[in-house]
């Protein structure tokens, strides 16, 4: 079937179905400086969003433990996977081995003056940077990004932009969100790290993502 029939049948079936977030969407054509993000959770969340990997659906993953509500705007970046690139470039920075990806898409902070009062919704935004998260012996790591053309963020150009008091209640929610009694986590935070290593990460993680499902339909029976 030729590309010009195909188009206009994407498009239908686009307007006629909804998209899985993390298939369905396009990260965007200006990525990695500028990205299409899908947010899960916002900061009045009380319990932990996250999107069912087979339906696409937004489902609760857990109460939280403890009060602490997520400092920005969570989610994920469509199209990309945590898998062999992404976890050789957190071996290189660590010098950690067996390090390997957490086969989910990469995690983004979004950080904007707005009020957003629910999750389930796609957000343009520019990442400056991000820290480096090891959770157990996975590479979790975590974009720290501003929402396009924001009032009060959209003018940070690195994350040495960002008050340390921002970047510090990050760190804490996710060394502290999946807390459970009885289940202790070996999780870490190694590095922060600015623009340059944020746009790196997508990037392989953009090339993990093409490695496992460009053959979406086969690669979605091992999700």
């Amino acid at each position: 079937m030729s590309n010009k029939l195909m188009d206009p049948i994407g498009r239908l079936m686009g307007l006629r179905y909804k998209s899985h977030p993390w298939h369905g969407v396009d990260i965007g054509k200006d990525a990695p400086e500028v990205l299409t993000c899908f947010i899960e959770m916002v900061t009045t969340d009380t319990v932990k969003y996250e999107v069912d990997k087979k339906t696409g659906y937004l489902m609760i993953d857990r109460p939280q433990k403890y009060s602490n509500t997520v400092p920005a705007l969570y989610g994920f970046i469509p199209q990309t996977f945590s898998s062999k690139r992404t976890a050789d470039f957190c071996m290189e920075k660590t010098g950690r081995k067996n390090i390997k990806g957490d086969d989910d898409p990469i995690d983004i902070c979004v950080l904007t003056e707005k009020q957003i009062v629910h999750g389930d919704i796609l957000v343009r935004a520019r990442p400056i940077g991000g820290f480096r998260m090891i959770d157990g012996n996975e590479s979790d790591d975590k974009i720290i990004a501003v929402l396009n053309n924001d009032a009060v963020y959209g003018n940070y150009k690195d994350i040495t932009d960002c008050p340390s008091l921002v970047i510090d209640r990050l760190k804490h929610y996710f060394l502290t969100y999946k807390d459970l009694p009885g289940n202790p986590r070996d999780v870490e935070i190694t590095h922060t790290f600015g623009i340059d290593e944020a746009h790196e990460i997508i990037r392989r993680s953009m090339e993990d993502y093409h490695h496992k499902f460009d053959n979406l339909t086969t690669a979605l029976l091992d999700v």
